[in-house]
C-alpha cells in the first residue's frame, strides 16, 4: 500500500489531539457537573427531598464521567495505577477523591445529616477542582494549559451545578427560594465574565488558529443561550410570573447544556497541538536571521 507523503508544513503546524475520545470529554462533562451539583446542593438546599435527588445524581454524574474514562483505557484494570502518583498526578488526587467521595456521599443520601451534605459538596468542590488542574498541565495543548482554563472549569462546573438543581426543584414541584434562584444568576455571570477573560487571555497570549477560530465561532451562541436567555428566564421566574417552574427548569437546563457544550468543544474541537517553532528564522550564507516563526499561530513567538 502506497503511504502518503508527509509534508514538513503538516509537522511543523498545529494539529488536532486524538488521545483524548468523547470518553474522556465525558468525565470532564459529567463529573464536573456532578461535583458542582454535590456543593451547591450542601449550600442551599434545605428540604430532605431535593438534598437526596440531588446528593444521588450529583454521584450518578461523577460515577458515570469516570466509567467513561475507565472504558476509554485499553486495559481497564490498569487503571489502578493512577493511586500510585499522588505527589505528581493530578489524575490521581481527582481518584483519591473520587475514593472519599463516594462513601462519604452515600451515607450523606442514607441519614441526610448536615455535616455528611456539607462534607460530599466540599469533596465535590475538590473533585471540580482536580478536574480543572488536569486540564491545565496537559502543556502541549495551548487551549489547555492557560492559566485561565483553570477558573474557567471550576466556574462552570458551579454553574452546571445550580442548573441542575434548579432543573431537580423545578421537575419535582418543589418550592424554590428567591435565595437560591439569585445565587444562580450569580453563577451564571461568574461563568460568563471567566469565559470572556479566558477567551481573551488566549488570543492575547497566542493560540493556534484552529483553536482560536473554533472557540471564537462557539462564542456568540454560547453566551447568549447559556447566559443571557437563562439569566432572563430565571429573572422572569423571580418577578412571579405564571409557569414558575417551567421557567426554572428551561433556565437550568440551558445552562447545563451550556457548560457541556463548553467542555466537549475545549477538550474536542479546539484541543490543537503546540507544532513547531523557531527563535529565528535561519538564512543560507552570511547576514541576519529572520523572525521568530510559529506556523499555524495566531502570534509569532516574542524573543
Amino acid at each position: 500500500m502506497k503511504q502518503a507523503k508527509i509534508r514538513a508544513s503538516d509537522l511543523a503546524s498545529p494539529r488536532q489531539q486524538r488521545n483524548w475520545d468523547w470518553r474522556a470529554a465525558a468525565n470532564f462533562i459529567a463529573g464536573g457537573a456532578g461535583g458542582g451539583l454535590l456543593l451547591f446542593n450542601a449550600m442551599v438546599s434545605v428540604n430532605p427531598d431535593v438534598i437526596r435527588v440531588a446528593t444521588l445524581l450529583g454521584l450518578m454524574l461523577i460515577g458515570g464521567g469516570l466509567t467513561c474514562v475507565w472504558f476509554e483505557i485499553g486495559r481497564p484494570w490498569r487503571a489502578l495505577n493512577v493511586y500510585r502518583h499522588f505527589g505528581t498526578s493530578w489524575m490521581t488526587r481527582e481518584a483519591f477523591v473520587a475514593l472519599v467521595l463516594f462513601p462519604v456521599g452515600g451515607l450523606a443520601l442514607l441519614t441526610l445529616q448536615p455535616q455528611l451534605v456539607m462534607l460530599s459538596g466540599i469533596l465535590g468542590l475538590a473533585f471540580l477542582y482536580s478536574q480543572a488542574r488536569i486540564l491545565a498541565a496537559n502543556k502541549g495543548i495551548p487551549a489547555w494549559r492557560h492559566p485561565r482554563s483553570i477558573a474557567l472549569m471550576i466556574a462552570t462546573g458551579l454553574a452546571e451545578g445550580g442548573g441542575f438543581l434548579a432543573c431537580v426543584v423545578a421537575f419535582g414541584a418543589m418550592p424554590i427560594g428567591p435565595v437560591a434562584l439569585i445565587f444562580l444568576i450569580v453563577l451564571i455571570a461568574v461563568r460568563a465574565y471567566f469565559w470572556k477573560a479566558y477567551l481573551a487571555g488566549l488570543v492575547a497570549d497566542g493560540a493556534p488558529d484552529g483553536a482560536v477560530r473554533v472557540l471564537s465561532g462557539f462564542a456568540s451562541r454560547f453566551v447568549l443561550m447559556s447566559h443571557v436567555v437563562p439569566a432572563l428566564l430565571v429573572v422572569l421566574a423571580l418577578a412571579g410570573l405564571p409557569g414558575r417552574a417551567v421557567l426554572v427548569f428551561a433556565a437550568g437546563l440551558m445552562v447545563v447544556a451550556g457548560g457541556w457544550m463548553l467542555k466537549y468543544t475545549l477538550v474536542r474541537r479546539a484541543a490543537f497541538t503546540q507544532g513547531l517553532a523557531l527563535l529565528r528564522l535561519p538564512v543560507r550564507g552570511a547576514g541576519p536571521s529572520g523572525p521568530a516563526a510559529r506556523p499555524g499561530w495566531k502570534s509569532a513567538i516574542r524573543a
